[in-house]
């Protein structure tokens, strides 16, 4: 393990129970038969859960790029004062904050999930997702 940095090990405590709780109940088949087979409210409600989700990425990624895409490293700790991190960290807490339950309430409400094992596949999608953008490595640019 000594090859392995301390930050990806931590990252990795995300990726592989997030992976394996996945893999296991077939969250990512459901899903995806709701956003492309459902009808009704099921495909909307499973379309809308991944509109939200793909654009908590971007935004993620955004911040995470912020040092490359402006060339200069911003002030992660006063993002109030920040400009464009005073709107994207509210933005996307709110996106993370409808978009878990929304996708919770999708497993549960039409799949044969169950509420306990909804909550169990979303938190799972979510720890997958965020712990392999945790492992994308952000640019280091000087601050100026």
């Amino acid at each position: 393990m000594s090859s392995i940095s301390k930050h990806t090990f931590k990252q990795l405590k995300f990726v592989i129970p997030g992976g394996v709780v996945t893999f296991l109940l077939d969250s990512h088949s459901k899903f995806w038969y709701l956003v492309h087979d459902a009808d009704g409210w099921a495909r909307i409600s499973a379309q809308t859960s991944l509109s939200v989700g793909l654009l908590t990425i971007a935004l993620f990624l955004y911040i995470l790029l912020i040092p490359w895409i402006k060339g200069s490293q911003p002030n992660y700790h006063q993002w109030r004062q920040s400009g464009e991190l005073s709107v994207v960290v509210p933005l996307l807490t709110a996106l993370m904050s409808f978009g878990w339950p929304l996708l919770t309430f999708t497993f549960s409400k039409w799949t044969d999930l169950g509420v306990l094992q909804g909550v169990m596949a979303s938190s799972a999608i979510y720890a997958l997702v965020f712990g392999l953008l945790g492992l994308v490595p952000a640019p280091m640019v000087k601050r100026q």
